[in-house]
């Protein structure tokens, strides 16, 4: 494989855990009703796993309550059921016809222990990167061992991944320490 190619991929890859990360952090609650905490959550409809968001309108109200209407109503308690199963902290409330979910304001206690888990994907996204280093150096090793590329080279690109992992994980930091500051707020 062409050297610029892997260091592309290990590129990719960066950027796929930050994303991944973003991903995670939307579903972890803030204390403001979102969306994002709830339409992942998986139903059993007709014996087949479906997100919640391919099942119902997802909606906020008034800031504080989730609103989910089913499109078909008669999926209202397998949702009521996998929300529970979930172990969201979340409570729903179902009038037969749709779900209202209030969001109550976080403990100091629980908007500490969200920072933790926060922390751990991130770390967890750190992670990925790292290895996406260590598989870009395995595959430029490969290639400097198979004439492919010299060592100079082999050894500026093994660079190059270093300071794309510095470069990622200054963006990890940031966003950790925004979606922090966010949990902690009141």
């Amino acid at each position: 494989m062409p050297a610029d190619k892997i260091a592309q991929e290990c590129e990719s890859k960066m950027d796929k855990a930050v994303e991944h990360m973003k991903h995670e952090f939307k579903a972890v609650r803030t204390g403001r009703a979102t969306t994002a905490v709830v339409e992942n959550v998986q139903v059993n409809y007709y014996g087949a796993t479906t997100p919640l968001n391919q099942l119902a309108s997802l909606s906020i109200v008034e800031g504080t309550t989730i609103v989910i209407k089913p499109f078909d109503v008669s999926c209202v308690s397998d949702i009521d059921k996998a929300i529970m199963a979930a172990n969201l902290g979340l409570t729903p409330q179902n009038d037969g016809k749709i779900l209202t979910i209030k969001v109550p304001p976080l403990s100091t206690e629980r908007r500490k222990e969200l920072v933790v888990a926060v922390k751990a994907i991130s770390e967890q996204a750190k992670v990925s990167l790292r290895n996406a280093r260590r598989d870009a150096n395995k595959a430029f090793d490969v290639a400097e061992k198979n004439k492919e590329i010299s060592e100079d080279d082999r050894d500026g690109y093994k660079k190059d991944g270093d300071e794309l992992t510095k470069k990622f994980t200054v963006i990890i930091d940031k966003i950790f320490s925004d979606k922090s500051i966010e949990l902690q707020e009141v």
